[in-house]
């Protein structure tokens, strides 16, 4: 391989490393937003009450300002609903068409606008990278095809959860919206870490010397599979979350948990499961492999992710739901996947590998 090939790769793997770790702190930002009550800050999408810099005092609205988002919204839901319907998710669309509630218009708060908005401009920032990544994978396109491919792909991901976020304004924070957009960055996360991937096989050995790694493979494959219906879960328990602190007026915290439904305790007991699974993962990675190899040392770094992520749950659980770690815990959660998506990846390249070579 060529220094100019070389050097290309190394910039399209820095660029596309970089636009990861922006994707996770942009999920950071949106815990935040959730859990200071933020979503609502600005009324419309991509504009803020109308303006591209944000108001700083209610006196630089209208007086009817709620009336006038509130119709616009309508307009836009009206729209979404019908697309919906066209595509045969009639009860989803009477949903958004018949619940008085999505229409129901917060009060301006500066605070909370700024911080919707500033989560806004990370947003754009991060679309930026994600072009960067697609310009700089265009050299890469001999080397290795599936890289700008999926680049491009990538792109009109984000440009698609882009929209999705401006749905989510209109229908004022709607339940499955929110799930959905959560999702939506969970695969561009891993779409980046696959390409980042691939970029570093061009150039590195990918080995990790393990005796089976078919069965740390389909191991990690169910714990993988069990975290994201966990991520359903707490967004699930999120929701109800949401209405019960709209019901205490966002007071009394220590008493929220007890008024979580079933969905709480499932979430609460099924971190048991997804700890025990990757202990066992983690053994066989032990007993499998070399100790200085890569896979080994990023087990301990998903285990030690996982133990975090059930102590953030046990804090928020035991300690009145302190707002500071709802964010973290939520950053902790979408970070598990992406470590088991890089061991997956390692795994699957050393059990193809082994394949070939005994083909061979």
């Amino acid at each position: 391989m060529n220094q100019k090939n070389l050097n290309q790769i190394n910039s399209f793997r820095r660029i596309s490393l970089i636009t990861v770790v922006a994707v996770y702190f942009l999920i950071l930002v949106g815990g935040i937003v959730r859990s200071t009550g933020s979503g609502m800050g600005c009324p419309d999408w991509p504009k803020c009450f109308g303006s591209w810099v944000p108001p700083t005092s209610v006196d630089q609205l209208p007086s009817n300002y709620q009336e006038i988002y509130s119709k616009k919204r309508v307009e836009k839901n009206n729209k979404f609903a019908t697309q919906l319907e066209k595509l045969g998710f009639q009860e989803k669309a009477y949903q958004i068409k018949n619940d008085r509630s999505i229409l129901v218009e917060q009060e301006f708060n500066p605070v909370k606008t700024w911080i919707e908005y500033v989560n806004r401009l990370i947003g754009a920032i991060i679309g930026i990278l994600v072009l960067f990544t697609v310009v700089k994978s265009v050299p890469l396109w001999s080397l290795k095809k599936s890289i700008p491919i999926l680049s491009v792909f990538n792109l009109f991901l984000v440009l698609f959860q882009a929209w999705i976020g401006s749905i989510v304004v209109s229908t004022n924070l709607l339940p499955w919206m929110i799930t959905l957009h959560m999702m939506l960055a969970l695969v561009i996360v891993c779409i980046l870490l696959y390409v980042h991937f691939q970029s570093y096989k061009l150039i590195y050995d990918t080995q990790v010397n393990t005796e089976k790694p078919s069965q740390l493979f389909g191991i990690l494959v169910i714990g993988f599979l069990l975290m994201l219906v966990q991520i359903v879960f707490g967004t699930q328990v999120r929701e109800e979350m949401d209405i019960v602190a709209f019901e205490f007026g966002n007071l009394l915290r220590g008493e929220w948990v007890e008024h979580l439904g079933l969905v709480f305790l499932v979430h609460r007991s099924y971190s048991i499961l997804l700890l025990v699974v990757h202990l066992i993962f983690f053994y066989k990675v032990y007993k499998y492999t070399l100790r200085h190899v890569s896979i080994f040392k990023w087990s301990q770094v998903l285990i030690f992710v996982i133990l975090l992520e059930i102590l953030t749950g046990v804090g928020m659980a035991y300690f009145g739901v302190p707002a500071f770690l709802q964010p973290i815990h939520l950053l902790l959660g979408t970070l598990i996947i992406g470590i088991q998506f890089v061991i997956l990846l390692q795994l699957y390249a050393q059990r193809k590998l082994n394949l070939e070579n005994a083909g061979s």
